[in-house]
């Protein structure tokens, strides 16, 4: 098969991992897989050294006609057949140029947050007449798509993956570095968050209710100091260290030095992140939403907590935290999932299987 990808975004973010993922696991496979991304995203970076071919895309806005002249031309020339648009503006660009030159291909969507923007049925109806199909990534993705209006028979559930070898490659050098230089004491407590700016407040403020400074919070992903000021108004005694934005071949180094791993957000279409610490053996916590909870089996391979629920969640830490037996068994459970049901190996099969048969219809 010949498959484009586009994304306008591709820089760090776990989207842009599983863009990554998905391309070069579809060309290892024999397909001809291209990348529309644009010249200076790190995704299109990262893809140098590869077998994808990458083609510098614009994207200026949902009606650049450059892009979609881009796009005709990247059909042409590689006799695209399936074109795969993975961010808001490639999705409509996408569309377009399948309307304004007539191109014989099969258009997918790829949905990986619950909508937000204000289109209401003008912008569902042009996604589901402008699209074969639209790819979510989890259950629960699939129905608040189907609340907001979607046909269900045009959705189509294929769960993102992490590859198995993340949690091999590691570097126990570099963590040991980030120890040393992050100050942290032998046994020390130390509870991590990898995300952006995704409600972290409430990860302090269960903190100052569980009232332990003992407890460190590292966070990776958000800028230094950002969480400073509400940390302040709760009197906050517990040390927080901020890594800032890591890279996504840098962050595995930073699990090992999770005693848990906290995820606070209600905006993850599946939870990469969650996924990458149980397979790092570091037992998790994440938010009762949308596609977290298709990653989490409460109980078993992680534990839930309500948004907003700070009392909830600090009793969630402390259950992690001082009940052995719920903490090993999120840990087998957890390197299970990680390794089987959330296997990017599994992922790129779906995605092939998928794309194969709707080029049969």
């Amino acid at each position: 098969m010949n498959i484009l990808l586009l994304t306008y975004q591709g820089d760090i973010a776990g989207s842009t991992n599983s863009i990554y993922y998905l391309a070069t696991g579809l060309a290892a496979k024999g397909h001809t897989v291209v990348v529309g991304a644009r010249q200076q995203s790190l995704l299109y970076q990262m893809l140098k050294q590869t077998r994808v071919i990458r083609v510098p895309m614009t994207f200026g806005g949902k009606f650049d006609v450059v892009n979609m002249r881009q796009i005709r031309d990247a059909v042409q020339k590689y006799q695209i057949q399936i074109i795969n648009a993975q961010s808001s503006i490639d999705r409509y660009t996408a569309v377009f140029a399948r309307w304004l030159y007539q191109l014989p291909v099969k258009v997918v969507h790829t949905r990986r947050q619950e909508p937000k923007s204000m289109g209401g049925m003008l912008q569902t109806l042009f996604y589901v007449k402008g699209t074969d199909k639209i790819v979510v990534i989890s259950p629960q993705l699939k129905q608040t798509f189907i609340k907001k209006g979607y046909p269900e028979a045009h959705l189509q559930v294929i769960m993102n993956g992490i590859p198995p070898e993340r949690f091999t490659n590691l570097q126990p050098n570099k963590t040991e570095a980030l120890r040393q230089q992050f100050g942290l004491q032998p046994g020390e407590v130390v509870i991590g968050c990898v995300a952006r700016r995704k409600k972290q407040e409430q990860l302090l403020q269960a903190l100052a209710l569980l009232n332990q400074p003992n407890i460190t919070l590292l966070f990776a992903g958000i800028e230094p100091g950002s969480l400073n000021h509400i940390a302040q108004q709760l009197h906050l005694k517990n040390r927080l260290i901020y890594a800032g934005i890591v890279p996504a071949d840098e962050i595995m180094n930073y699990y090992p030095l999770f005693t848990l791993c906290v995820l606070p957000s209600t905006m993850e279409g599946f939870g990469l992140t969650l996924t990458e610490a149980m397979g790092m053996g570091v037992p998790v916590i994440g938010t009762r939403s949308q596609g977290i909870i298709d990653v989490l089996d409460n109980e078993k391979n992680g534990l839930w907590f309500d948004d907003g629920n700070i009392e909830e969640l600090a009793g969630k830490i402390q259950q992690i935290l001082t009940d052995e037996t719920t903490r090993n068994r999120l840990i087998e459970n957890g390197k299970m999932a990680a390794l089987s049901t959330f296997s990017i190996n599994r992922t790129i099969d779906e995605y092939e299987h998928f794309f194969a048969a709707l080029l049969q219809n």
